[in-house]
């Protein structure tokens, strides 16, 4: 494997890497370069050092068996998906097996609140990643690229092929649709 200089190899090319040669240093490269915003995921829903860490290692277990049996376009934004779902199933896990007795004069604890919270962003998450896929192609795929990725318009242009009036037009009209498909699915 040549490695030289994995820093500047985006990461659609090491995925491209690790899909034709099955060689997990890819990955590696790949998790290596997002362990810090994992971290800060995993510490932003669990507020606890080692649980962060815990999890953050059984993403990359995850990570690593998932690639091998899908193949997946937007790597950042799905990983950052797979975080978050790791968290929220940990937060689930711990809530069930603390047992709590709520009096009406008790109310909820912050923790509950935290994962009620959580729970409504994650659902909106998901009514947004279904509404994504409904968009046409040129929509999703320029919706995704500059509101995922953070790539600009010229940074579109040159990888979609359309012109910057087009990356425009295919943005806000995106964007307009997903807010129209999530309205009509969280009524």
């Amino acid at each position: 494997m040549n490695t030289n200089a994995p820093d500047h190899i985006p990461d659609h090319e090491l995925l491209e890497h690790f899909y034709s040669s099955r060689d997990n240093q890819w990955l590696g490269i790949l998790l290596q370069r997002y362990t810090l915003l994992l971290l800060g995921v995993c510490m932003k829903y669990l507020k606890n050092e080692d649980e962060a860490k815990d999890t953050v290692q059984q993403i990359f277990l995850k990570v690593i068996t998932e690639l091998q049996k899908y193949r997946v376009d937007y790597f950042k934004s799905w990983l950052y998906m797979i975080a978050r779902n790791q968290c929220l199933m940990r937060l689930r896990d711990k809530h069930g097996k603390t047992p709590t007795v709520l009096t009406d004069k008790m109310g909820l604890p912050e923790e509950e609140n935290h994962i009620a919270d959580l729970t409504e962003k994650d659902k909106l998450l998901g009514v947004m990643e279904a509404a994504l896929l409904q968009l046409n192609a040129e929509q999703k795929t320029c919706v995704t690229l500059f509101y995922l990725q953070k790539k600009s318009y010229q940074d579109i242009s040159e990888q979609t092929g359309f012109t910057l009036l087009q990356v425009k037009s295919h943005i806000q009209n995106g964007k307009r649709n997903l807010k129209l498909l999530v309205e009509k699915k969280m009524k």
